[in-house]
């Protein structure tokens, strides 16, 4: 992952299975530590590390969380506004961390702006991430890869999917 690459990103429905979505990916020859995930915190996904009683068995329980925090913690990232982050990759740690605070904004809306999508954008999808599920964000070395990302996405199920220009994780939009 390099401070200068670009990135693309997708939108997803709650019910798309964002590891069919990893795994296409990672075909395309992108690493885990090139991936972040932003999920709602209603994702059926994120429920299981917030709420991991949601089914009956207490052993069943544990693996299931067990388990997807495993997958969670291969990928460059995974934020879960208002329940937590999973955070691999350096740059995706500055990204997410190191960003300014604001009492105003959203905890998604902030975490959107520290990966380098514009004020207006962070705003709107932000909104969106409550309705669709997730955001699954590819760090891209060369923008001719952000493009066969983004139809990668779209060939995944993503009902948004686009390029964000230049990924710098430590020059955050203030």
């Amino acid at each position: 992952m390099t401070a200068n690459g670009t990135a693309a990103y997708g939108m997803y429905a709650r019910g798309v299975a964002l590891p069919e979505v990893v795994c296409a990916l990672n075909r395309a020859g992108f690493e885990n530590q090139d991936i972040c995930m932003i999920l709602s915190p209603a994702h059926p996904d994120a429920e299981l590390v917030r709420e991991p009683g949601l089914f009956h068995d207490k052993a069943s329980d544990r693996a299931i969380s067990a388990k997807t925090i495993d997958w969670f913690s291969k990928l460059g990232a995974v934020a879960i506004p208002t329940v937590g982050l999973f955070i691999r990759s350096q740059n995706f740690l500055q990204a997410l961390i190191d960003q300014p605070s604001s009492s105003r904004l959203s905890r998604g809306t902030q975490l959107l702006l520290g990966l380098g999508f514009s004020h207006q954008d962070a705003k709107r999808l932000a909104h969106q991430l409550y309705d669709f599920g997730a955001l699954v964000y590819v760090s891209c070395r060369e923008s001719a890869k952000a493009d066969s990302v983004i139809e990668l996405l779209r060939d995944a199920g993503a009902r948004e999917a686009a390029s964000l220009g230049v990924f710098r994780p430590s020059a955050m939009a203030a």
